[in-house]
């Protein structure tokens, strides 16, 4: 079963945008994909509906063929992919694991 997990990082931390864009993410891309990872899609928090600050300024989603695969991912660059996150932002990142149904 395909995976969708989720990595949100809260409005109001500092946060590098171009580091993460230009660096974090094809870190991640390069080390997990052997490892599983399908896509890897980053959003901007912009607003709720009624135009307040959104909860989280940034969202990576990311498709893993099977939650082994991504267990395989963080077993093999774990370490240095999550080491990178202090380069960018000092937000504790809440990671959701989904399973993708449709």
């Amino acid at each position: 079963t395909m995976i969708l997990v989720s990595v949100m990082y809260p409005t109001g931390a500092k946060f590098d945008t171009d580091y993460y864009l230009k660096t974090h993410m094809p870190l991640v891309k390069d080390r997990w994909g052997p490892h599983g990872l399908k896509s890897a899609q980053v959003l901007r928090g912009a607003a709720k509906p009624d135009g307040s600050a959104p909860d989280y300024q940034m969202i990576a989603l990311l498709t893993f063929g099977s939650l082994d695969d991504f267990k395989a991912a963080g077993k093999a660059h774990g370490r240095e992919v999550f080491a990178d996150i202090a380069n960018f932002t000092d937000a504790q990142a809440v990671v959701q694991i989904n399973d993708v149904l449709a």
